[in-house]
């Protein structure tokens, strides 16, 4: 399992070196038997896309009402309940706010990126025309009249915020009844999660028709603006990282920020390594309760619920890839819209499976929840590899920020009192 694993990120750079070569070679015009290579990686990159679409409602769905359903069975919905929520909302919205900063500052996007299109300037006029009015529409999504028809539209604020309650009441129900629903969502959690990795060994596939395309319509010229974007994702993923969480442990937690770094070495590690937030979640919990001195009563609840619900660097990725798309196709997006990039990746962030580039699920809701065209993403698909590993890291050093902030917030003594020992 594990060859496996360090296996699937060299077939996916692969596919996105063959990518530029073959789609820069190639272009727009060549054709076999009458047939465009481009109309081909057109319509294979949207078949791949549309799998990508077809996991998110239940993924998301189950995934919420999951864990909101343990954290109600386990009593922390009181005082310890909302501290989590509070630090992992705070250390999320910070992180998206950075992302934001840096993807505003630095405009990676470029509307030469996108060649014109006779549904370019509708495009423009939809999202632009959305105003003030954008911020009204998003209160009145967050709780649909008609739950059933939120599932098919797949949209998405009222699907999380009805989870999310669904969840809570799940976890108030007794007996066998409560026991069965909950033995039933994790069965489809469990199933969407084994689905997800499925269409994710199509990764390369997907990737090469995706990036191909970029370079057939956009030549080499698009690699500038790729490269511009991967700096400002580090730029924000750093910022938050070594300066945001660090000074929260100093100023907040009072504790030595070095001394947890040195604590967290080998959970960073491995996530780095393997982009999964899941299957660093043992190291991750070891990492916090031996050598960082936090109790398992806190590290037992507070660390896997953050590696479900509390992605603060895929939330920073996420705003930052619906921003760049945006700049791409030459929107100039408004506060209103932005605020909804905000809120939408903030909430995308709960529901994304801790498993390697999940994020691409909820970079579609929020591209499909701004109006944006979910094709978008071929325009940096082929640096989310590289990322995905960044991000993932960061996401597990978040978690575990959250869990030393909860700790000393209870008056937990021990939390980071001395260097870790080396074993």
């Amino acid at each position: 399992m594990t060859r496996k694993k360090h296996k699937r990120p060299w077939g996916v750079f692969l596919a996105i070196i063959l990518a530029v070569i073959f789609g820069s070679w190639v272009g727009s015009q060549t054709s076999i038997f009458g047939i465009t290579f481009y109309a081909i990686v057109d319509v294979l990159g949207t078949i791949f896309l549309n799998a990508l679409t077809l996991v998110v409602v239940p993924l998301v769905s189950s995934s919420i009402i999951t864990g909101i359903s343990r954290i109600g069975n386990e009593g922390a919905f009181g005082r310890l309940g909302g501290k989590m929520f509070f630090f992992y909302l705070s250390t999320s919205l910070i992180a998206i706010l950075i992302g934001l900063f840096f993807v505003d500052i630095i405009h990676p996007g470029n509307e030469n990126i996108i060649p014109a299109a006779s549904d370019s300037s509708a495009l423009k006029d939809k999202i632009m025309n959305q105003g003030s009015g954008t911020f009204v529409q998003v209160l009145i999504s967050i709780i649909p009249s008609n739950i059933v028809a939120a599932f098919s539209k797949g949209e998405m604020l009222g699907l999380i915020f009805f989870s999310i309650l669904f969840g809570y009441s799940l976890s108030k129900v007794d007996g066998q009844p409560g026991t069965t629903l909950q033995n039933f969502f994790q069965g489809i959690f469990q199933t969407m999660i084994r689905l997800t990795q499925i269409i994710m060994k199509l990764l390369p596939y997907g990737v090469f028709c995706l990036v191909s395309k970029t370079f057939m319509s956009t030549g080499i010229q698009s690699l500038k603006a790729v490269s511009l974007f991967f700096v400002t994702v580090m730029l924000g993923l750093a910022s938050f990282m070594f300066i945001a969480l660090p000074l929260m442990l100093k100023f907040v937690a009072r504790v030595n920020p070095m001394r947890h770094f040195k604590a967290m070495t080998p959970a960073l590690v491995t996530a780095f390594s393997t982009s999964s937030s899941s299957a660093t979640l043992p190291i991750t919990m070891d990492c916090v309760e031996k050598r960082a001195g936090v109790s398992n009563r806190i590290c037992s609840l507070v660390v896997p619920l953050g590696t479900s619900i509390n992605m603060s660097g895929s939330a920073l990725y996420e705003c930052v890839a619906a921003m760049f798309v945006a700049q791409a196709y030459g929107i100039d997006l408004s506060f209103g819209t932005q605020f909804m990039i905000v809120l939408m990746s903030l909430i995308a962030s709960i529901g994304v499976a801790g498993v390697p580039s999940a994020s691409l699920v909820a970079i579609i809701i929020i591209l499909k929840a701004v109006g944006l065209p979910m094709e978008g993403i071929g325009l940096f698909v082929a640096v989310d590899r590289v990322l995905d590993m960044c991000r993932t890291t960061v996401n597990v050093f978040s978690d575990s920020c959250c869990a030393i902030l909860v700790a000393k917030s209870e008056g937990e003594k021990a939390v980071l009192s001395t260097d870790p020992v080396e074993e």
